[in-house]
């Protein structure tokens, strides 16, 4: 589904009230750009945008009055939620997921329909998002729902062959990108339930997954420019390509809008769309934001995320293609196993001439267009341990890293850069500290990774004893204080934060 077919099926888009919606998020009735986004119309964009220009020239006109009259205003999804501290955490979390289920959707406002039963994060996040549902899922496992994972895995599945691709969430301001592609790691889970056998079943979809981020890549070879990018795809000066994040549309974040537009009027030096293709290209990696896309690793005026060759999603993407070599070759298909083998054995190789520092002993990303590695460190260099694409000496000078820059009191740290960004420190995310604790175990640093844990899910007790509420992220430098930066004000619920947390404590090989 493109943006237009999204306007003739009737979506509500923020570009059709452009005037309306400019004004409402000037005049600051809402403290979050999302609330407004996520409005259901009461009306046609017609009968309301005539109305809105009717009653503009009266005198005694109230924004906010007739914003309640024409619009229905969406609340946190668990805003009318109260725990019950006294209860043990497992016992709580197993009651959230009650809370944050939701039934098959339908399209209404900017909500694209879903068919089956899925979870949300909470909070502010009424909908799906791509990346945070596998951790998700990974509690909903330990909790025995199974059928509710199959359920969110069909949703993806669906969105995929309905729109092309699977975007940031079920809303129609997110069908420019996607997120990090963790799609045929939820197949996998789902084969540890049903069987060897689901692979085939979702097939389809995870081709249709690699072709959406791999989009462009013909042209490149045609191109015969070495260093250049099309989409997702980027071709480097050996001829090798490798991906990085990007969104199709280059305008303001309509969930953003005032903040885009703020920062797009600070920067100079570039053209607004090309600020707004980076910002909404930081937003499709699921670090929005962090110092990790800025130039300058501080200032979010020096954004350049398109620039760069992220390490964690190019190990996503070896993976799918490790997934779709071994499923073509238990479907009896050697010729497509080969080529995927080949592609994997290609990025495997990429990966480790561009993203590997020999010097600092860790994985990061790569600035294609300076040609050279970011010496920012971040977390998202133990996801080639996750996926064991790293030798065992550089497992273990990457542990080293982790445990002298990234440990701290509550876990591990996002980045090493201390900024107003969310994704950055004194942050941790619970996502990341799965892929950290399980890179690690894959290469036998047990110690260190049951220290990860045991800090990690320390935090979130002790944040949950005070507050009573499971968070979105979390301050890892002292467990007493909320973590820090962002666009809007820490989420309580939280789907990935449960997920993980119940996944480690129940981990046996640890106990």
């Amino acid at each position: 589904m493109t943006l237009s077919e999204a306007r003739n099926s009737g979506f509500m888009l923020m570009e059709d009230f452009q005037c309306l919606y400019e004004e409402i998020q000037q005049s600051g009735i809402f403290s979050d750009s999302k609330t407004f986004t996520d409005a259901i119309a009461k009306g046609t964009i017609a009968e309301i945008l005539e109305a809105y220009h009717r009653q503009k020239q009266e005198s005694g006109f109230d924004l906010k009055s007739f914003v309640e009259t024409f619009f229905v205003i969406p609340t946190a999804q668990t805003a009318d939620y109260q725990s019950d501290p006294s209860k043990p955490l497992r016992l709580h979390l197993e009651d959230l997921w009650l809370i944050l289920a939701r039934s098959p959707a339908t399209a209404q406002g900017t909500l694209i329909a879903l068919p089956y039963d899925y979870v949300v994060p909470g909070g502010r996040f009424r909908e799906i998002y791509y990346w945070d549902s596998y951790f998700t899922m990974l509690g909903l496992e330990v909790s025995g729902q199974y059928a509710l994972i199959e359920s969110m895995v069909n949703n993806f599945a669906h969105l995929i062959d309905s729109i092309g691709f699977i975007p940031n969430g079920n809303r129609t301001y997110y069908l420019g990108r996607s997120q990090p592609p963790f799609f045929a790691l939820m197949v996998q889970l789902l084969a540890r339930h049903k069987g060897e056998e689901v692979w085939q079943q979702y097939l389809p979809q995870l081709e249709k997954e690699y072709g959406f981020w791999m989009k462009g890549r013909e042209e490149l070879s045609l191109q015969y420019d070495y260093l250049s990018a099309q989409a997702r795809t980027v071709m480097l000066p050996d001829g090798s390509v490798l991906n990085r994040y990007w969104d199709d549309v280059p305008l303001p974040r309509p969930e953003a809008y005032k903040e885009d537009v703020a920062l797009a009027q600070q920067i100079k030096n570039q053209k607004p769309e090309d600020v707004y293709r980076h910002v909404r290209a930081a937003a499709e990696s699921g670090w929005d934001f962090s110092s990790r896309w800025f130039k300058d690793g501080q200032n979010m005026t020096t954004i350049h995320t398109t620039d760069i060759i992220p390490v964690d999603l190019n190990c996503l993407l070896w993976y799918l293609e490790k997934c779709l070599q071994q499923t073509y070759e238990n479907k009896g298909n050697q010729f497509l196993s080969a080529i995927y083998q080949q592609k994997a054995t290609q990025r495997q190789g990429a990966i480790e001439k561009y993203c590997w520092n020999a010097v600092d002993g860790f994985y990061s990303d790569y600035d294609w267009k300076m040609q050279v590695i970011i010496s920012n460190h971040t977390v998202a260099g133990a996801f080639p341990l996750f996926f064991g694409i790293a030798s065992q000496v550089q497992a273990t000078q990457v542990a080293e890293v982790l445990e002298k820059g990234f440990l701290r009191k509550g876990g591990l740290l996002t980045t090493l850069q201390t900024t107003h960004q969310q994704w950055d420190a004194p942050n941790g995310w619970a996502p990341l500290q799965w892929i950290a604790y399980r890179g690690l175990k894959n290469y036998g640093f047990r110690t260190l990774a049951k220290e990860i844990k045991h800090r990690w899910c320390q935090n979130n007790e002790i944040r949950y004893a005070t507050v009573g509420k499971m968070m979105e992220k979390y301050n890892v430098e002292g467990q007493e204080k909320s973590a820090q930066g962002g666009e809007y004000p820490n989420q309580d619920g939280f789907g990935w934060t449960n997920g993980v947390y119940l996944k480690m404590i129940t981990d046996e090989d640890d106990n």
